[in-house]
């Protein structure tokens, strides 16, 4: 299955340049915070996948106007063609302002989501805003990461975490993917690709397992 993961910086060619099929070979568009709601939207209408997606520490706009289309996974798990997806959006609190942390709030939030994770036996892609600490953060308070979501990749050794908030403009040694145990961290800023095989993740026992299976609505059943 190959993947989209957008972040932080509208690209170019995907929107102003955009030439019709440039992403017909997507299955899936993950967008990791701090875009444009239309850009979000074009992506959605043009790729002809679903786009999914977390918010970054700008994206206060989105409870105004959210991405037409496309689907918030912040704080919930999504299930698509059997891969666990795991969304947890913010960044480290900095200053007054909405999707900031402080490092025990973030620890709260994946606490919420532990027996989401029990029930499905774990992640394959976690989808976050700002990365772990250590692993593509940077120095200033504003990009700090958290080390509770290094725990977190410890705990349940995912095959992807994806982040955003760290520009690669930031500096020239800034590396799009860092190898962690049994874990790749990829910075998504702009765009970047990544594959992983369909997962064998079964409910059907459940109902079909669809895009917009959430946890939420599968324990319901």
């Amino acid at each position: 299955m190959k993947i989209l993961t957008v972040s932080d910086e509208i690209c170019a060619a995907l929107y102003d340049y955009y030439v019709p099929g440039r992403l017909k070979e997507y299955d899936l568009i993950i967008s990791c915070g701090d875009l444009n709601p239309k850009y979000l939207s074009f992506l959605v209408t043009m790729a002809r996948c679903p786009v999914i997606y977390i918010h970054g520490n700008h994206d206060g706009r989105y409870e105004k106007t959210p991405p037409e289309g496309c689907d918030c996974i912040d704080e919930e798990l999504v299930v698509f063609n059997g891969v666990r997806i795991l969304g947890l959006g913010g960044c480290r609190k900095y200053r007054p302002g909405p999707h900031q942390y402080t490092e025990e709030e973030m620890k709260k939030r994946i606490a919420r989501l532990r027996r989401s994770i029990r029930r499905l036996g774990g992640v394959d892609i976690i989808v976050t805003h700002a990365p772990p600490a250590g692993l593509g953060d940077a120095d200033d308070p504003a990009h700090w990461g958290f080390q509770c979501l290094v725990d977190l990749v410890d705990e349940l050794k995912p095959k992807y975490l994806v982040h955003g908030h760290v520009h690669m403009a930031y500096g020239h040694n800034i590396p799009r993917e860092i190898p962690y145990k049994d874990t790749t961290v990829v910075n998504a800023c702009e765009r970047y690709t990544i594959e992983v095989p369909e997962g064998k993740t079964d409910m059907k026992h459940y109902g079909q397992v669809v895009y917009k299976t959430t946890l939420k609505q599968w324990l319901k059943k």
